[in-house]
């Protein structure tokens, strides 16, 4: 699917891998996944789906989820840095909400991290709530702010 910004979005592939884990590196040096773990995630397309963000043949964002009933669960979401700003960030969490609600999920639940105001914002905004608090859990003693949206079509 295309956007109005210039951008196309989706599906992601084997073949996006290495760009996709070039820009893990660069926007999470202290919790990039692993190569491998991207692999892993696209072998389990039952229960996974992850999209790429191109501009000009070039990957410029990147989102994951997971779904196993009831729940969805957001795995990822990464933006260029130098494409923040631009409402990509909220389109790819749109696709994911959108995706959780056709799998027939009730709920979406993600883990934040506690020093990344922005990404708390954008959450929020989408009208997930924090429910939990898992400290020190990511590298450097950072808290996870765990969120959860309930979705409309949740019984």
């Amino acid at each position: 699917m295309s956007a109005a910004d210039g951008y196309t979005l989706r599906v992601m592939t084997e073949a996006d891998i290495d760009a996709v884990w070039a820009l893990e590196q660069e926007l999470f040096p202290e919790d990039a996944w692993p190569r491998r773990m991207f692999q892993e995630e696209l072998a389990h397309s039952q229960t996974r789906r992850f999209w790429v963000a191109e501009e000009g043949g070039a990957i410029i964002a990147y989102c994951g989820m997971m779904c196993v009933l009831p729940l969805a669960d957001v795995q990822t979401i990464g933006v260029a840095s130098a494409f923040e700003g631009r409402g990509l960030g909220s389109r790819l969490l749109e696709t994911l909400i959108a995706e959780a609600r056709d799998r027939g999920a009730n709920d979406v639940l993600l883990e934040v991290r506690a020093d990344n105001p922005r990404a708390r914002q954008l959450y929020l905004r989408f009208g997930f709530e924090q429910i939990h608090v898992r400290p020190r859990y990511y590298k450097g003693g950072i808290d996870a702010l765990i969120m959860r949206k309930q979705l409309e079509n949740a019984d």
